[in-house]
């Protein structure tokens, strides 16, 4: 495999696709070596069929607002591959949603449910649709109008969508009546159901938790845990809720959230009272964080800036792709944090990635850390075909027992013979060597 050669058809093939070509290129780059290793890869095809989605479906979502006006939105599902399993992975609604976004996110999604161990592939879907400041009639016309197109290609054993950004459980229970009405069925089609109709407890929690456990198994290759951890937090979404409370249960000190707006630095670190009002600010709709500041004294806001200028000792960005670049990097090596783990699909461009590693810094991919959304949409999944329901504190035990399986799959690919352990590495290669192989047993599809 010649990477530049192959990046430079996928360019050429695939123009603009930034965010695609992005997460393409670091995989590739992670697997060379042992790829050209194993030259029954080569002659199958694997990797040019692997960058490939099996199938795209865009459609238009016509829908009707409460003043009787007519919106169009685009709605995609990428089916990227299911070698190991149903199409599994989340739907996105929110502005800033196109092809490359999507594509670049089930890619990820390929590898990242491959390490969870569980039979699940690799898919992404959403529209260009914002739910922000939207009536609740108004979502539930657009989710169903959504779902008319969607509902053809997904099925408990063939694509198994879940939420992502700006779809929380309000539009999977839209979706899901839709669905059920227009297929005659009760089945796990949908993840992130109500705890009701089929959902699985510590859902909305399992992101972050999962980031957690993983940056814990990371500090105690080092001898350490979260104990008396000063930590950094971007976002306040579910994730960041879920690796607030997680870290500030291990003994940890959270001091940053943030927002589109800026972020909150709060030196005394966050109580149960603060994660409560952090929850009301994300249920008022307005994405803003200042509001905190203004609430607890001693916190201050720093408008239209991230939280990576704050000293700590671990940072977990948990916002989005991309927040994290090289300046921001280096502030946190200067600044002494000693691990990075990432909440978010992609939120460190190469550059700090780059940094980290130069430096020595635990650093984990999201594919790997933010597994954990994932793993218990497929623990949802099992419970589902099963027809009963877990415990939370079961599902916590085998999300954290996930979640070690997958740290140790990325030291074993990913440790060096100075005893220092490139994660992106390990998680590429370890994710890949499972769908290459079942790629391989099956034939050329």
């Amino acid at each position: 495999m010649d990477v530049k050669k192959l990046m430079a058809e996928l360019d050429k093939k695939h123009p603009g696709e930034k965010e695609y070509l992005q997460a393409v290129h670091e995989v590739l780059e992670s697997i060379e070596e042992i790829y050209n290793k194993n030259p029954q890869f080569e002659s199958a095809g694997i990797v040019e069929r692997i960058v490939e989605p099996d199938r795209i479906l865009t459609f238009k979502v016509p829908w009707v607002d409460d003043e009787g006006k007519v919106h169009v939105n685009l709605g995609y599902r990428v089916q990227y591959n299911n070698a190991i399993g149903p199409y599994k992975g989340g739907l996105r609604f929110h502005p800033s949603v196109n092809l490359s976004i999507l594509k670049f996110l089930g890619f990820e999604q390929i590898f990242k449910n491959s390490l969870t161990t569980l039979p699940m592939g690799g898919g992404k879907g959403g529209s260009d649709f914002n739910p922000k400041g939207r009536s609740d009639a108004e979502i539930m016309r657009f989710c169903q109008a959504f779902m008319l197109e969607l509902w053809k290609i997904i099925g408990p054993e063939t694509d198994v969508p879940a939420g992502d950004i700006g779809v929380g459980g309000r539009e999977i229970g839209f979706m899901y009546g839709m669905y059920k009405k227009l297929a005659s069925e009760h089945t796990g089609v949908l993840t992130g159901k109500g705890r009701n109709w089929g959902g699985s407890l510590i859902r909305p929690e399992a992101t972050g938790f999962g980031n957690v456990y993983f940056a814990q198994e990371m500090l105690r290759t080092k001898g350490t845990d979260f104990k008396g951890k000063v930590v950094t937090i971007s976002g306040f979404g579910n994730v960041s809720w879920g690796a607030a409370l997680k870290v500030v249960e291990l003994g940890g000190k959270v001091v940053t959230l943030s927002g589109p707006d800026g972020y909150v630095h709060d030196p005394a670190g966050l109580n149960a009272e603060k994660i409560a009002y952090m929850l009301e600010l994300r249920a008022s709709n307005n994405d803003v964080v200042e509001p905190y500041a203004k609430k607890f004294a001693g916190s201050t806001f720093h408008a239209g800036k991230r939280p990576w200028e704050v000293k700590c000792d671990v940072a977990l960005p948990c916002a989005t792709q991309n927040e994290l670049d090289g300046t921001d990097a280096q502030k946190l090596v200067s600044n002494g944090c000693i691990c990075v783990s990432e909440g978010a699909n992609m939120p460190s461009t190469p550059e700090a990635i780059a940094i980290f590693h130069k430096n020595k810094v635990l650093f984990a991919p999201g594919k790997a850390s933010n597994a954990g959304g994932v793993a218990t949409s497929g623990l949802e999944m099992t419970q589902n075909s099963m027809k009963l329901n877990w415990t939370s504190e079961e599902v916590d035990a085998k999300l954290h027992q996930i979640m070690v399986s997958i740290h140790n799959a990325c030291v074993q690919y990913g440790k060096g013979a100075d005893g220092y352990v490139d994660y992106v590495k390990g998680a590429n290669i370890a994710g890949f060597m499972k769908v290459a192989n079942a790629m391989l047993d099956q034939g050329i599809l």
